[in-house]
């Protein structure tokens, strides 16, 4: 079983309209709703690759409700999220589709309490025990501790399960500092992180804080990894042009799943690009277009780099 954590989970609420432009009302062409948050994102791609996978993290209120009833119609995904008094936030997606782009809207996400984030660990370390493979995914709620990542990598490592981590900011800087085996920042992150805007001098930086491997996300550019064994860029034959809300997420996904199926670090880039192309070309979060990510993965070019050691 692979563990998603998502601390802050949300609704995802996705509009389409025509042309967006501010100062105006628009008329919404589309509308979808998903369980939303990073870690579940990543888990539904997972099940969708066949792999039977367990969520936990937050959830409270009518949303949080929302969410946990559209989970039991997700084939391959299990339930364990922790519930708490206050709501679980929505985010809204606003595709203009007249340009491809899109706006986010991400709401705080409910205040946890000490007593609900001690619930949650205990609950963590359990589900650890049948756990082939964890990721730490998303940003943290108001309450939680800054250091919350840092502690749930310990508890991994201290139970023999990797652990990937996929946050930013000062609970990335923490984390990075406990060890996980892989870290999945963007450039940015990276950049905020190490102080670097050279993705390969960041990669750098990054292992010697603490990460076993970076993989770092270059957008339309594919990846960048590095750690003991090599370093690979991994890149798309061509851009792709879509939503690319989630696209990161189906990225963990396919790392994780990698790792589990024990895949050389180059077939897993391979997997993980080809998977958030095609989650480009979908119109959510978590799902993606699996011709096309069939048909990418064969093109995926995976090259030793040198500049990233």
């Amino acid at each position: 079983m692979i563990l998603t954590v998502t601390l802050n989970t949300a609704l995802d609420l996705t509009y389409h309209v025509r042309s967006l432009r501010p100062h105006t009302s628009h008329r919404v062409t589309e509308v979808t709703e998903r369980p939303g948050g990073k870690g579940l994102n990543v888990a539904r791609v997972l099940a969708a690759l066949g792999h039977e996978v367990t969520v936990t993290g937050f959830t409270g209120g009518a949303t949080g409700r929302a969410v946990q009833d559209q989970l039991t119609y997700t084939p391959g995904v299990v339930d364990a999220l922790v519930p708490v008094t206050g709501s679980t936030r929505r985010t809204i997606a606003v595709v203009d589709t007249a340009t491809g782009d899109t706006t986010q809207l991400n709401e705080p996400g409910p205040a946890i309490t000490p007593a609900e984030w001690s619930a949650f660990q205990e609950a963590y370390e359990h589900l650890l025990r049948s756990a082939s493979a964890v990721a730490l995914c998303g940003s943290l709620p108001p309450g939680v501790p800054v250091g919350a990542y840092a502690q749930l990598i310990r508890a991994a490592r201290a139970s023999a399960v990797p652990v990937l981590l996929d946050t930013s900011g000062e609970p990335l800087r923490r984390g990075v500092a406990a060890r996980p085996d892989i870290v999945k920042p963007n450039a940015d992150e990276l950049a905020e992180l190490t102080g670097s805007h050279d993705p390969s001098q960041a990669t750098r930086d990054t292992r010697r804080r603490g990460a076993h491997t970076v993989v770092a996300s270059l957008g339309a550019e594919g990846l960048l990894a590095a750690n003991a064994e090599g370093r690979w860029r991994a890149t798309p034959p061509r851009r792709v042009h879509g939503n690319p809300t989630g696209a990161g997420d189906s990225a963990v996904a396919g790392l994780l799943s990698g790792l589990v199926e024990h895949l050389p670090w180059p077939e897993r880039l391979a997997r993980a690009v080809a998977l958030s192309a095609a989650t480009v070309l979908t119109p959510v979060a978590g799902e993606f277009d699996r011709s096309a990510y069939e048909t990418l993965l064969d093109q995926i070019a995976v090259t030793a780099d040198a500049t990233a050691a």
